[in-house]
């Protein structure tokens, strides 16, 4: 039998709320991008599969974010599942203000002209399919159309607001 929680410590709902009731979660981490007037990328640990007929994946992108003027209009996205050795990667594609194609970031044209990133576990192009509202951010909807899940390497996870490795 479970111990039963103590529900005189519960709080009203918040953002702060919810930031830490996610910081218990562990994700996967993922760096999205589109191509724009320059191409444009960011960390996701939002990243969901939705259907395999379609194969459909969804993510979160805040409104405020750098990225999402050129997502919002973008008919294609590229999903990169980053490997335990791309938390600098990972916090490049976090960082405001940060020259995420820059050296040492090596990446490619891909199919329908996305940026796609060398060395990731996996990737996809996808082609986005709706754009719902959902508070301050858009939740992406987009179906896949190609991509590689041939990289080497155990994933990259996000828990208690850092990277980290899965432990043996």
């Amino acid at each position: 039998m479970t111990a039963t929680p103590d529900l005189r410590s519960a709080r009203p709902a918040s953002p702060e709320l919810l930031r830490s009731v996610f910081r218990q979660h562990a994700a996967g981490v993922a760096v999205i991008t589109a191509a724009g007037q320059a191409p444009v990328g960011f960390t996701a640990t939002s990243l969901t599969s939705v259907s395999a007929e379609p194969p459909v994946i969804s993510f979160g992108i805040g409104l405020g974010a750098s990225s999402w003027p050129t997502v919002a209009e973008a008919d294609h996205v590229g999903v990169h599942i980053l490997g335990e050795h791309q938390a600098d990667l990972a916090g490049t594609f976090a960082k405001s203000g940060a020259d995420r194609f820059g050296a040492p970031t090596r990446w490619f044209e891909g199919p329908e002209g996305v940026p796609i990133l060398d060395g990731v576990l996996a990737w996809l192009v996808c082609r986005v399919i709706a754009r719902v509202p959902a508070g301050d951010h858009r939740i992406v909807l987009a179906e896949a159309v190609c991509g590689d899940p041939a990289g080497a390497g155990r994933p990259l996870l996000y828990h208690q607001g850092r990277f980290n490795a899965l432990r043996d």
